[in-house]
């Protein structure tokens, strides 16, 4: 029997939410590393197959976070949380037995579908379990799902598809979440609240956050901040390696090994890291929460354009590995600057609203946008071109870090302290 009143529980609730995470990116993007071998079977060019890997993902996914999150701050957030893993899940088992672009966009908005209900109540439960001081920290730690199910995802995918097909790998981690789902059902809870709020959380109508972050500046430039570094990001996720393969002449398994030991090591550190210096300079000045990300930013768009274009694959590694670190520590500091822009109780809300626009620009634009680009500069580029339009798409980096410094100001202002 878990006692869910020790100490170490939200130590265990954390755990679990990283789990899930981790699948949720897992099964997100266990399609870039597959690129090839699923382009040569199912005959899709690079637009084709960026509509399944972003628009397909992207369109329900960004749509029903906010009513999802919404849902979740009055029925509960794990109950949410479970659901959604099992469905995502499913969707993820569905696309091995696809047969054609239509069946595998179908089965990828499936995907979004269920994921749309996991990380904005995740985030608000982190809030719930975590006081302020330790709460960048703690979603940082959350937010390693994101590398370790990236790296995971290139790593398993490549040794499926290559020693069986691209169809197992997705039917294997599909099932994996779905066996995933009744154990964090039975072992996490929602924390329960005190009587005021939850008689808050009661009167006031679902969609009254809104007004709320309409008024807040600092909402709309750091949701926008995110969604350009999440374009940028998302794109290169996908496509990053295909290019290295053709680049390199490698096969699934070599650029697996090499994009894992990036993703797990460079991201991994960074994410954590962003987390650490956030509370740590928070502490003094709130719009560090957002001024930190924007440096990194800045770094983030020159060192990926010097990795994409390095003759050596020990020299991309190397250049690779700081923007790897980078990119993602905007996560944990962002998302708990999001969480201070609105009352505690209207959490869920909130970052279904954030998320909405981050997806929506990040997810929806960037893979379909680098491979439309690829596209354009096929005829003039040949085989490089996927390369040339990853090395475009990077500018969006800068795009991110002009509009995070602009938040500065404007978070300072409008964060809400907690009482109590």
């Amino acid at each position: 029997m878990i006692d869910r009143e020790r100490p170490g529980y939200p130590r265990l609730v954390l755990a679990m939410l990283l789990a899930v995470y981790t699948f949720n990116f897992l099964d997100r993007q266990i399609l870039g590393i597959l690129a090839k071998p699923i382009q040569q079977d199912l005959g899709l060019d690079d637009a084709q197959f960026g509509a399944v890997g972003g628009i397909a993902f992207a369109l329900l996914y960004s749509c029903l976070g906010v009513p999802l999150a919404l849902l979740a701050d009055r029925i509960g957030k794990t109950k949410v949380i479970a659901a959604a893993l099992i469905v995502w899940s499913g969707f993820t088992a569905l696309c091995g037995t696809a047969g054609s672009f239509w069946q595998l966009f179908l089965y990828r908005l499936g995907v979004g579908v269920g994921e749309a209900g996991g990380s904005a109540p995740s985030y608000a439960l982190i809030a719930d379990y975590f006081p302020i001081e330790r709460r960048a920290r703690a979603l940082a730690i959350y937010s390693m799902g994101i590398p370790i199910g990236l790296a995971g995802g290139v790593m398993l995918g490549a040794y499926l598809a290559a020693l069986v097909n691209w169809r197992v790998a997705f039917v294997a981690v599909g099932v994996a979440g779905i066996v995933l789902a009744p154990i964090f059902l039975w072992i996490v809870r929602d924390r329960p609240k005190p009587p005021p709020a939850a008689a808050a959380a009661e009167r006031v109508p679902l969609f009254a956050v809104f007004p709320i972050l309409l008024a807040k500046p600092a909402f709309w430039l750091m949701a926008f901040a995110a969604g350009f570094s999440s374009l940028a990001g998302y794109g290169l996720a996908l496509w990053v390696p295909k290019i290295l393969m053709d680049h390199y002449d490698w096969g699934l398994i070599t650029a697996g090994k090499f994009m894992a030991s990036l993703l797990l090591i460079g991201g991994a550190g960074g994410v954590f890291m962003g987390g650490v210096l956030a509370d740590k300079l928070g502490k003094g000045d709130r719009g560090w929460y957002v001024k930190l990300p924007a440096l990194a930013w800045l770094i983030t768009a020159p060192t990926f354009a010097l990795g994409l274009i390095s003759p050596s694959p020990t020299l991309a590694w190397l250049c690779l590995l700081i923007p790897n670190a980078l990119n993602i520590l905007w996560l944990g500091p962002v998302n708990t600057a999001v969480q201070h822009l609105a009352p505690a109780h209207m959490r869920a809300g909130t970052a279904g609203a954030f998320l909405f626009i981050t997806n929506l620009v990040g997810l929806g634009l960037g893979p379909w946008l680098l491979g439309a680009i690829s596209v354009a500069l096929k005829a003039q580029y040949g085989e490089d071109s996927l390369r040339y339009a990853a090395i475009i798409g990077v500018g969006f980096y800068l795009v991110a870090a002009v509009l995070g410094l602009l938040a500065v100001k404007a978070l300072r202002r409008g964060w809400i302290e907690e009482r109590g």
